[in-house]
């Protein structure tokens, strides 16, 4: 599994031009699954998302999670991620998880946040989605599983 990780002072994603879901200060995770991932690997994803320490404390060091900070997590599926972009001009998606697949895992990593108290608001697998965010820093990073 691939998450992206923005830390973002806002964040929202529209479909069909309705705003489907939106969060103030918080992580916005664009997250690819990949054949191999598992339900396991899913759960480990969510904890270190939920636990990665990307605020800023008092210092103005990055020491604080998404939890200590009252955020919230915004979810987009994003299987291009797990494209394969070492040759070519264009992405291969031999990489990527079957969709019915990387849906139940996509569903279970938006779960096991919810699990941990999270606002989890999502994108809608596999939809033409528009996203819209104002990274704060900018901060981005990639978790891998």
């Amino acid at each position: 599994m691939i998450a992206l990780l923005q830390r973002v002072s806002s964040a929202s994603v529209t479909v069909d031009s309705q705003i489907i879901g939106e969060i103030e200060q918080g992580l916005l995770v664009f997250l690819a699954v990949q054949p191999e991932d598992t339900e396991a690997k899913a759960k480990r994803l969510a904890e270190r998302v939920a636990t990665y320490r990307l605020f800023n404390d008092d210092n103005d060091k990055m020491n604080l999670n998404v939890k200590q900070v009252d955020g919230d997590i915004l979810v987009v599926s994003q299987f291009t991620l797990a494209a394969d972009t070492k040759s070519g001009l264009r992405p291969s998606f031999t990489t990527t998880a079957k969709p019915d697949f990387s849906k139940e895992l996509y569903e279970y990593f938006c779960q096991q946040l919810r699990e941990k108290g999270f606002k989890v608001p999502t994108g809608k697998f596999g939809a033409d989605m528009k996203v819209a965010l104002l990274n704060d820093g900018p901060v981005t990073f990639t978790l891998t599983i």
